[in-house]
């Protein structure tokens, strides 16, 4: 990770912040699960052998077993079909002992991932992704909030990073992330341009960003051209790039080109150890929640 010194802006450190989080939702956890006998329990389904995603699992459930919560790991086959993976779906809504359900994303090109979304009980959802999840958030009444942009709000929050009044720019219009935390910095009192690849004059409207969230999926789209003086940058992108200097054989780069940007902006978060952390804190916190809410 590129340190403070080598760098105007301030660095967001999300594994830094996500650990104090944890440490908080784990107090809770026992403290809770000793009043009432009962621990909070995720279900975590991946479908197929893709690295990245394992990587991605492993790392909630090792998050899982830091602060108190049971998990439950279902590995299926690449070849599972959407009738197999919905037959799963149902009977962890069905189980008393699971309180949140987590289906990795990707999923496999056959299956059907909006029927799949759809299908889990929205009291489970940890990852707000079901229709009703996604409605009450924009109606400002999450019963919770998607996990990396709920991690944004966070990272910003505890660094004491001011969101009223500012001119939010968010480059990318996934469900995922560019839409839900365009809504959360709304409700915030952000004035927020929402970029996407059809928007004509990109550089123009990201220069006038206070705050820059980059979540599209192209390593190092934003430059420094794009950036004005002090912004605030939060890059949500992780790309995988063949690199024959490193050990594994590849780099981790984000969605912001760090090394021309990081000298204008004010804070910025790394890649890796910036936004991915934030995203597995707020997991734990929504199945936290979700245990919560049913007792």
């Amino acid at each position: 990770m590129v340190s403070a010194e080598q760098t105007r802006a301030r660095i967001l450190d999300g594994r830094v912040t996500s650990d104090q989080i944890k440490l908080e939702v784990a107090a809770e956890v026992a403290r809770w699960s000793a009043e009432r006998a009962v621990k909070p329990r995720l279900a975590a389904v991946l479908v197929g052998d893709d690295d990245a995603s394992a990587v991605y699992v492993r790392n909630k459930v090792r998050a899982c077993a830091e602060v108190g919560i049971e998990s439950d790991q279902r590995r299926l086959p690449a070849s599972t079909t959407t009738e197999e993976l919905l037959s799963l779906i149902r009977e962890l809504n069905q189980s008393e002992d699971v309180d949140g359900i987590l289906i990795q994303l990707p999923l496999p090109g056959q299956i059907d991932e909006a029927t799949i979304i759809k299908a889990i009980d929205p009291e489970k959802d940890v990852d707000a992704f079901h229709p009703s999840n996604v409605g009450l958030l924009a109606m400002g009444r999450p019963r919770f909030v998607p996990c990396t942009p709920a991690g944004i709000i966070e990272l910003l929050d505890r660094n004491q990073i001011g969101i009223a009044g500012k001119n939010a720019c968010v480059v990318g219009r996934s469900q995922i992330v560019g839409r839900p935390v365009a809504s959360l910095l709304l409700q915030r009192d952000a004035t927020v341009t929402i970029c996407h690849s059809h928007t004509k004059n990109l550089s123009e409207i990201c220069l006038q960003g206070d705050l820059i969230v980059a979540a599209l999926g192209k390593p190092e789209f934003v430059t420094a051209d794009m950036v004005k003086e002090g912004a605030v940058i939060i890059d949500v992108g992780i790309t995988r790039l063949p690199d024959s200097s490193k050990k594994s054989g590849f780099a981790l780069k984000g969605d912001v080109h760090f090394a021309s940007v990081s000298p204008k902006c004010s804070y910025i978060t790394p890649v890796p150890g910036g936004v991915g952390p934030m995203t597995i804190a707020a997991l734990m916190k929504n199945t936290f929640k979700a245990c919560m809410d049913k007792n």
